[in-house]
């Protein structure tokens, strides 16, 4: 879903796109949330049960903290929520270093 595609949905889907609001955090930025609120809407439709949406949204936070905060989870959850969020594009996504890499680069510069 592109970004037009994804406004276009929401027109069409007043309720659900309503009820996908709900789950903003308070201090969640409107970039953050554009990609969550986008992952929500491409991913609810396998989640429509009570404790499943709970897991969707527990999915949309681990994708998001992953992709903004650098967060590391599982190589299995992370494969999980990366094919989750297929084709989602994020503008200006931070770029993380592990530890490990900072490392390693500071022994090649001696």
């Amino acid at each position: 879903m592109a970004a037009a595609d994804v406004e276009d949905f929401i027109g069409q889907n007043r309720l659900l796109s309503d009820f996908i609001e709900t789950f903003r955090g308070v201090s969640e930025s409107d970039k953050h949330w554009k990609s969550r609120r986008e992952f929500l809407f491409r991913n609810i439709s396998n989640y429509e049960e009570k404790p499943r949406v709970d897991h969707l949204l527990a999915l949309s936070m681990v994708w998001a903290n992953h992709v903004f905060l650098g967060c590391r989870y599982s190589p299995d959850l992370l494969e999980k929520v990366g094919e989750m969020a297929e084709g989602i594009v994020v503008e200006d996504a931070p770029v993380f270093k592990t530890r490990d890499e900072l490392i390693k680069q500071q022994q090649q510069r001696r």
